[in-house]
């Protein structure tokens, strides 16, 4: 069932999207916590988003370019700001729609239909799984796994996202500030600069469960950078 992720902090709004929305067919689920926005849309990895502008402590802005790093899904701004240059900045951040309130639910789900259609549909190509490889070693985020030719192990997010980032930094270095926005989404001065030591340090010892060893580098003062001591198709 297609998956619909309702972020609006106005329970009232939020449920009527969704029961509207749950009429249709689609499956609706609704944000918890709205400091977590992109935590729960890797959890749910749904076809397609529904933002809120005004939401608290990040808006809604923010939590699309937090998306857009992660999944090229549909995301539909719904906000009742009406400026010009507020719908400008939801395009720029990496929006594909923008709905002002009050809305009509009948218009809300023709647009909902019209961009699955365009993005996973009749004028789409089949939906493509995210994998990011370099020489042989494949990393799968949406299924939160590493594989080594044979050889796969598991991952938790914040293993996935480190790895993501190194191999996609790679031969470059990956900066502990890029590395603690990605995994906590908030200034580095508010995360214990060991937390990101230790998730390193798992990072390392599930690269050696597949047989590689010293494949993440530190360079002093500055961050981590991968080092290829595999060979492809090992």
């Amino acid at each position: 069932m297609t998956k619909i992720m309702i972020v609006e902090d106005d329970i009232k709004i939020a449920e009527l999207l969704q029961s509207a929305i749950q009429k249709y067919g689609y499956e609706a689920v609704l944000v918890q916590d709205f400091q977590q926005v992109l935590e729960e849309f890797r959890q749910a990895q749904p076809e397609l988003v529904l933002l809120d502008v005004n939401l608290p402590s990040y808006d809604g802005y923010y939590w699309c370019r937090q998306i857009r790093r992660v999944s090229t899904c549909p995301i539909l701004f719904i906000s009742a700001r009406e400026g010009e240059m507020d719908q400008i900045m939801a395009l720029e951040n990496g929006g594909d729609d923008y709905i002002t309130k009050p809305f009509h639910s009948g218009v809300v789900l023709a647009k909902i239909r019209s961009h699955l259609r365009r993005a996973f549909g009749e004028y789409a190509g089949v939906r493509q799984e995210a994998v990011i490889e370099q020489d042989g070693l494949i990393l799968y985020p949406e299924r939160l796994e590493l594989q080594l030719g044979k050889d796969m192990v598991s991952l938790t997010q914040k293993e996935t996202d480190i790895l993501e980032s190194l191999m996609e930094r790679y031969p470059r270095v990956a900066s502990r500030e890029a590395l603690l926005e990605k995994l906590w989404d908030q200034p580095q001065a508010f995360v214990d600069e060991n937390t990101l030591n230790v998730n390193i340090t798992r990072v390392r010892k599930k690269l050696q469960e597949l047989g590689i060893e010293e494949a993440v580098l530190t360079v002093r003062g500055t961050g981590y950078r991968l080092n290829v001591t595999w060979g492809e198709g090992v």
